[in-house]
């Protein structure tokens, strides 16, 4: 394989029904598993997001740096992106103190700002276009916002809305159900239906992450934070193993 053929890769999955299923599942260990290392080991959210941040940086250097697309070290970024956002927005809005709606507000302009300059910079922010280093930058950049403003748009629509768990939880699905509706049924943009899915998939992950660990007192079903992050990540592995997984094509 020469340079140029290299350069042309596109190491990120097809989108797939098995892809959503694997990205929420994905995103709901983002959150377990960040709540287990902050809360339950009592590191905090700073240091925390220190170590996830570290894995995360490290596990995109291996995805950019790699020769061809690989299921597990993709997966095993999108994991990591998702316990570091869960850690950064508990610490910007706890910890900060710029409360969800703070947290929510800046991580979305955050959110369009990457994806505004990546379109600007190279023209097209689908994931058929993620096939240089620069593009695969800006793709794990805008992921790692996405992931991070999810948890604050959780736990904004749980607890400053109001709606609790499983209230929250009915609205990000019911999103999802419109945007697949909109896939459908209409001719909108498939990039913006593809990134406005993954963000609210993330939130989705985030408040039924809360839901299984969070104490029954506080409306959760009281799950060890460790059970349910190795239940999650099992279940995650089987469906690798099992769904097919497949690069997305590149499209000149």
């Amino acid at each position: 394989m020469n340079a140029e053929q290299k350069e042309l890769l596109v190491k990120v999955p097809a989108v797939t029904l098995g892809f959503w299923i694997i990205k929420i599942l994905a995103t709901t260990l983002g959150e377990t598993g960040g709540d287990a290392v902050s809360m339950s080991m009592n590191l905090g959210y700073l240091v925390s997001t220190g170590i996830f941040m570290v894995i995360f940086l490290g596990a995109v250097a291996l995805q950019i740096k790699a020769t061809r697309f690989h299921p597990f070290l993709y997966w095993a970024t999108i994991v990591a992106s998702t316990t570091v956002g869960t850690t950064l927005a508990d610490y910007a809005t706890r910890s900060v103190g710029i409360g969800y709606t703070g947290g929510t507000a800046l991580l979305l302009g955050l959110l369009a700002a990457s994806l505004f300059i990546w379109h600007k910079d190279l023209g097209r922010v689908d994931i058929n276009s993620v096939s240089t280093p620069k593009a695969e930058f800006y793709y794990w950049l805008t992921i790692m916002f996405s992931q991070t403003l999810g948890t604050a748009l959780g736990d904004w629509t749980a607890d400053t809305a109001g709606l609790g768990y499983l209230g929250a939880a009915a609205i990000f699905a019911g999103l999802l159900a419109l945007v697949v509706a909109l896939y459908y049924f209409t001719e909108i943009s498939r990039t913006a239906l593809f990134w406005t899915a993954f963000v609210l998939t993330r939130p989705l992950g985030a408040v039924v992450g809360d839901f299984l660990d969070k104490p029954t007192d506080h409306g959760g079903l009281g799950f060890s934070r460790y059970t349910a992050t190795g239940v999650l990540l099992a279940a995650i592995v089987v469906l690798i193993l099992v769904l097919p997984q497949r690069a997305a094509s590149k499209h000149h």
